[in-house]
């Protein structure tokens, strides 16, 4: 594997953005869709979850099994803190206190707080368990300041290395699933504790366990990062799926790779971040949808090629948040308007789609084509991962939208309708967008500083737009370049507006004989409600250098974007006779009543004309 190594400057200046994160954003409200959306998660998903539910398994502790009901509170309960950081509701934070309180009094005199037996401690997903068990625990005391929090988790860490730490016989890897990676990204709560603490025999443990990922009986998630993620270790006829040999687990691999970021903010070792990066790269390019989802069976399959064939099980919601997660780590570290074009399109795709139209609940998986439906509940728990996970992607679009990365300069990174209140220097700034975004494909945001101020707001120009025109009072600035940020620097006076314009053609992606429709960040879809036509049917849809005419509609019941394209439907292909206006809507709405006898479809069969070889050709988009 070629190792690309940082200099100590650009090390040292990385680090220092890494620090700077979060530093200076004071409030965000989003509205329009995506905020309704937000709040609709708050209300349902995360206010009405029963705290006593989520705790009754570290009460009980009889786990034999193997099962993992002990992730369930650590997940909800960092959805909580990120829900109540965007919205601060009282009420809220009695939850999160309630669910804190109730949690704690479960702990045992060793330390332990977990679901399983003394017999079964370290089998199955015990140490998975015991990581959002100190996740949450360490977000509760950054938000409440409860000592009791920070006690709680460090006495379970202690315990946890009396067990697997560097003086016990017991590789980490050893005490899982999936090459170890599920019990290794506890990685990531160690280095925050050590940030708290500064105890040594943390950091000790947490080096311990960056050598273990790389280990030839673990993961090796370093000496494989230039090896494709599906490709890492190749299972044997008869080996199990659900096994410790089955190395290409998606969401546990990324877990693991952003406790080696947090390993980097540490120690400054660029190894750790140029496997993530390496590792990310090969994510995109060959596991990546269209919808920005991810996965079959909750591993990795090479599914970018094959996202035209229906797969088993597939786009896990777990999944989906963890890929935004990973991709947040690197916008933090890097700074590369990449890693937000990327949020933009999981967040308006498979992670919208996630959700019920009402909002009530989760779904565990999300299919390019078929119906939605309501995923099990998990080890004798109302509730399962994703539907436990998922808050905590939809609190992080507040955080990724507008960013304060430096004391002299604001970053706005998703556009849609919202205020932001954010501080640089002694200055605070109001921020407020308007837009119908991406419906339409301008942007004015309002500048209201408290004082005449120098400072710097830098726009996400994204990287999917051929060319975009951005306005400072009507002046149009220069040097706008696509898949970059746009930096204004100038005096700032109260009510002085940006306006950022972005070409959003509506094009057709082709791949393996099918074709599928993007305009902007929206992938669009043909649903079964719109009765015109049927969705598998072979479609041609007349298009100029693969641009196509894309006309808005008025939306149908329960969608938000509906649009219109001319396509001549079956194998006829009489342009001039048969071309209609057929319907569709973005992702998320297709298929969003979870009504079985709805039926929706992303790729389209692609007609093959003899006449026309192109007609045949495969083609990627990426």
């Amino acid at each position: 594997m070629k190792r690309h190594f940082l200099s100590v400057l650009a090390c040292i200046g990385i680090l220092n953005a890494f620090a700077a994160q979060g530093n200076g954003v004071k409030e965000v409200k989003l509205a329009g869709y995506i905020g309704g959306r937000i709040d609709g998660c708050i209300e349902k998903r995360v206010l009405g979850q029963s705290v006593d539910e989520l705790v009754e398994p570290f009460k009980a502790q009889d786990e034999t099994k193997g099962r993992w009901a002990s992730e369930f509170w650590g997940k909800w309960i960092q959805g909580a803190v990120a829900s109540y950081e965007y919205n601060h509701d009282p009420a809220l934070l009695e939850k999160i206190k309630e669910g804190e309180r109730k949690l704690i009094a479960t702990q045992l005199d060793d330390g332990y707080i977990g679901d399983y037996d003394k017999e079964h401690q370290l089998h199955g997903w015990d140490v998975w368990g015991r990581k959002y068990t100190l996740l949450g625990l360490v977000k509760c005391y950054r938000l409440t300041g409860h000592k009791e929090a920070l006690e709680a988790a460090c006495k379970l860490l202690d315990y946890t290395i009396s067990q697997i730490g560097p003086d016990s016989s017991t590789p980490i890897y050893k005490t899982g699933y999936y090459r170890g990676m599920p019990p290794l990204s506890i990685l990531e709560p160690v280095t925050y504790l050590y940030d708290e603490t500064g105890k040594p025999a943390y950091l000790q443990f947490a080096k311990l366990i960056a050598e273990q990922m790389n280990s030839p009986e673990g993961p090796m998630l370093i000496d494989k990062a230039d090896t494709p993620v599906s490709q890492r270790f190749v299972l044997k006829p008869g080996d199990s799926w659900w096994s410790f040999d089955n190395g290409q687990k998606g969401y546990e691999m990324m877990s693991c790779y952003i406790g080696l970021l947090e390993m980097y903010r540490l120690t400054g070792n660029s190894q750790y971040l140029q496997v993530a990066l390496t590792t990310w790269n090969h994510i995109l390019r060959e596991e990546i949808n269209i919808t920005g989802g991810a996965c079959s069976l909750e591993c990795w399959y090479g599914g970018h090629g094959k996202q035209t064939h229906p797969a088993s099980h597939t786009m896990e919601t777990c999944v989906t948040f963890t890929w935004m997660q990973f991709c947040e780590r690197l916008l933090q570290i890097t700074g590369d308007t990449k890693y937000v074009d990327q949020i933009e399109r999981t967040m308006y795709n498979a992670l919208m789609a996630s959700m019920k139209h009402d909002n009530s609940q989760i779904v565990k998986y999300v299919p390019l084509e078929g119906f939605r439906r309501e995923g099990e509940h998990q080890c004798d728990v109302h509730i399962n991962c994703c539907n436990a996970n998922a808050p905590r992607a939809f609190a992080m679009i507040p955080r990724v939208t507008y960013r304060v990365p430096n004391r002299d300069r604001i970053d706005v990174n998703l556009y849609m309708p919202s205020q932001a209140i954010l501080q640089i220097g002694k200055r605070t700034f109001t921020l407020t967008q308007q837009t119908g975004y991406p419906a339409s494909n301008e942007v004015k945001i309002t500048v209201t500083p408290d004082k005449t101020t120098q400072a710097n707001i830098a726009l996400r120009i994204p990287g999917w737009t051929p060319n975009a025109i951005v306005k400072v009072n009507r002046e149009t600035m220069k040097g706008v370049a696509s898949g970059e940020y746009y930096v204004i620097n100038r005096q700032w006076n109260a009510g002085d507006e940006i306006t950022l314009t972005m070409e959003m053609p509506a094009h057709l992606v082709s791949l393996n004989q099918s074709v599928a429709i993007e305009r902007g960040p929206i992938v669009y879809a043909r649903d079964s409600r719109f009765n015109d036509g049927f969705v598998d049917e072979v479609v041609t849809i007349p298009n100029k250098d693969g641009i196509i005419q894309m006309k808005t509609e008025e939306n149908g019941k329960d969608m938000w974007i509906t649009v219109s394209v001319p396509m001549v439907r079956g194998t006829y292909n009489d342009a001039s006779t048969d071309t209609r206006h057929i319907r569709l809507c973005d992702f998320a709405s297709a298929g969003s009543t979870w009504d079985e006898r709805i039926r929706y479809r992303v790729w389209l069969p692609k007609l093959y004309t003899p006449d026309n070889p192109k007609s045949g050709q495969f083609q990627g988009y990426w």
